[in-house]
C-alpha cells in the first residue's frame, strides 16, 4: 500500500460518523489534494466550540461562510458577528467561477450555488434589527464586571438595584441608572442612608465616570427598549433551514468596550434562557465571533473570568462559540483549551515573534506522522487549512491539511438596493425598531424631586409668612400711642404718686 493510499484510509477511518456531519473539503498530502478524502465535522460535537485562525487574506471569512451555509442547510440557526461587513452576500447565490469548479473537482464534491435565509441586525444606528437590552436585565453583578468596578463600587451598584426593586423604579437605560446614582447622594441622601446605609460620593462619582466612558463608545444606543428576545435567534424557514443572523458591526471596530459588553450580555441571556439540551446529537445555535481579539483586548480580569465561565457552561445549552481571529494567541489560554474544532489557515513568519507564535500554535494540534505541523502552517495556500475536530466520542479526528470547499453563496456584499429589500421583508425589523421611552427611574425620580422641591417651596413660604407675622406683631408692641407713652413714662408716674401723697395729707 502506498503512502497516499495509507493516508487516504487514515483520513476516511477518522472521519466516519454515525450521525449527521458537515464536509469541509478534502485532505492534502505533500501539496496534493486527495480526492474524496473528505474532512468532516460531526454535528454532535459542534457545541464544543471552535477556532478559525490565520493571517489576513488566507480564507478565514470563506471558511466561516461555508460553515454557516452548511449549518443552515442542516436546520441549525447561526449568529455571525460581521466586523468587516462582507458577509451579507450569504443572501444571494454564488455567480460561480471556473476556479470554483476546478477546486471542487479536486475535492470530489459537486458545487451548487444557493442563497440562504438571513436576518441583518445592528447594535448602532445602522440599518437592521436593533439589538437592545435593559440595565435591569444585566443585573448588578454583570454590570459591575463590565464597568470594571471595585468591590466597594460594586456594592453601591447592588444597593442601587435593590432600591429600584423596592421602589418599583424600572432601570431601562443608562440615564435611569445615572439618575439613581445622583439621587442617592443628593436629593435622596437621607432616604438612602436610613434604609441602606451611607453612599459615598467618591464611589458614585467613579461609577458615573465609567458609565460616561461606556456611553462614549455608543452604549446609550444599546441599553433600552425594546429588549431583544434571544429566542428570535432560533428561527427556521418553512423548508427547515436555519436563519443566518448577521450582526453588522462595521462601525464599532474602534469601540471594543461596547462589543464585549454586548457579547457578554448576549451569552448570559442565552445561558439563562435556553433549556439544558442534553445529548441531542445536534447544536441549538452556533455563534461565530469575527475579529475575536476585540472581545479580549481591553477586557478586565473580572470580565475575562466571566467570559471563560460562560464558554465552559454554555455548551450544555447546545450553543457552540466559534472565534475567528488572525492568531490563536489572541484568545486566552483558558478559552482556547475549551475549543473542539480548530481550522488553522496559513500563518506568516516575518519576525522572530511570528516564528515563536507558529511553534506555539503547532503544539495545539495532535501529533501526526504525515506532517511537520509547524512547517505546513507557513506553506498553506489561500483556501487551505489545517483541520482538527472532535469525533462523536469527543476524540480528536486525524489532523489534515485540507483544501476547503467554496461557499455556495455570493462572496461579496449586497448592493444598497438588495439590502433595502431585506429590511423591507424583515418581520423582526417591524418588531424591534420602534423607539420606546416609557416612564422609568429617570422620569419617576425627576417627578419625585419636583414634588419635593415644590413642597419645600411651600413649606419655606409658610415659615417665612409665620416669621413675617411674628416680626409685625413685635413691631406693633413696641410702637406705642404718644398719649400712652406719656402716661407710662417714669416722670408721669412720679408726678401722679406725688399728687396722691399730697391729697392723703
Amino acid at each position: 500500500m502506498s503512502r497516499t493510499e495509507e493516508f487516504f484510509n487514515h483520513i476516511k477511518e477518522g472521519n466516519t460518523f454515525k450521525g449527521d456531519f458537515i464536509t469541509l473539503g478534502s485532505a492534502m498530502l505533500d501539496g496534493e489534494t486527495i480526492k474524496e478524502a473528505f474532512v468532516k465535522v460531526p454535528l454532535k460535537t459542534m457545541n464544543r466550540h471552535g477556532l478559525i485562525a490565520g493571517a489576513t487574506g488566507t480564507g478565514k471569512t470563506k471558511t466561516l461562510q461555508v460553515l454557516a451555509e452548511n449549518l443552515s442547510e442542516k436546520g441549525i440557526p447561526v449568529l455571525l458577528m460581521d466586523i468587516k461587513g462582507d458577509l451579507s452576500g450569504l443572501a444571494k447565490p454564488s455567480p460561480g467561477h471556473p476556479k470554483i469548479d476546478e477546486r471542487h473537482e479536486k475535492i470530489g464534491l459537486p458545487f451548487e450555488a444557493k442563497d440562504f435565509p438571513i436576518e441583518l441586525m445592528s447594535l448602532s444606528e445602522e440599518d437592521g434589527v436593533r439589538l437592545r437590552a435593559t440595565v435591569s436585565e444585566f443585573g448588578p453583578v454583570l454590570l459591575s464586571r463590565i464597568l470594571d468596578l471595585s468591590q466597594a463600587q460594586s456594592g453601591v451598584v447592588a444597593v442601587v438595584f435593590k432600591y429600584c426593586d423596592d421602589n418599583k423604579l424600572p432601570l431601562l437605560d443608562l440615564k435611569d441608572f445615572k439618575k439613581v446614582l445622583q439621587y442617592a447622594t443628593k436629593h435622596g441622601k437621607g432616604e438612602f442612608e436610613e434604609a441602606y446605609g451611607r453612599i459615598s460620593t467618591a464611589s458614585t462619582g467613579a461609577i458615573l465616570r465609567k458609565i460616561v466612558e461606556l456611553e462614549q463608545q455608543g452604549a446609550d444606543l444599546f441599553f433600552g427598549e425594546k429588549s431583544f428576545d434571544v429566542e428570535d435567534l432560533l428561527r427556521t424557514t418553512r423548508d427547515g433551514r436555519g436563519y443566518i443572523n448577521i450582526i453588522r458591526l462595521t462601525d464599532i471596530q474602534d469601540r471594543p468596550k461596547l462589543f464585549s459588553t454586548f457579547m457578554l450580555s448576549l451569552l448570559a441571556e442565552i445561558y439563562e434562557t435556553f433549556p439544558e439540551q442534553g445529548d441531542s446529537g445536534r447544536p441549538e445555535l452556533i455563534m461565530f465571533i469575527d475579529e475575536a481579539h476585540l472581545i479580549f483586548r481591553e477586557a478586565s480580569k473580572a470580565l475575562l473570568n466571566q467570559i471563560e465561565s460562560i464558554v465552559k457552561l454554555i455548551r450544555s445549552k447546545g450553543v457552540g462559540l466559534y472565534f475567528v481571529t488572525q492568531n490563536p494567541t489572541d484568545v486566552p489560554e483558558a478559552v482556547l483549551s475549551q475549543l473542539g474544532l480548530k481550522v488553522q489557515h496559513a500563518l506568516r513568519a516575518f519576525t522572530a515573534k511570528d516564528r515563536k507564535a507558529i511553534k506555539l500554535t503547532a503544539q495545539n494540534y495532535p501529533d501526526t506522522e504525515y506532517y511537520d505541523t509547524a512547517e505546513i502552517l507557513t506553506s498553506l495556500g489561500i483556501g487551505e487549512a489545517l483541520v482538527s475536530a472532535l469525533d462523536e466520542k469527543g476524540r480528536p479526528t486525524p489532523l489534515a491539511a485540507t483544501m476547503m470547499r467554496a461557499p455556495m453563496s455570493r462572496m461579496d456584499v449586497l448592493t444598497k438596493q438588495e439590502l433595502n429589500a431585506l429590511y423591507d421583508d424583515s418581520k423582526l425589523v417591524m418588531k424591534y425598531n420602534e423607539d420606546i421611552d416609557r416612564e422609568s427611574a429617570y422620569e419617576k425620580l425627576n417627578e419625585k424631586i419636583k414634588k419635593a422641591e415644590a413642597l419645600k417651596i411651600k413649606e419655606d413660604a409658610r415659615l417665612e409668612k409665620r416669621k413675617t407675622k411674628s416680626r409685625t406683631t413685635s413691631r406693633r408692641s413696641t410702637r406705642q400711642n404718644p398719649i400712652v407713652k406719656v402716661l407710662t413714662s417714669a416722670t408721669f408716674i412720679r408726678a401722679v404718686f406725688g399728687i396722691l401723697k399730697k391729697a392723703m395729707k
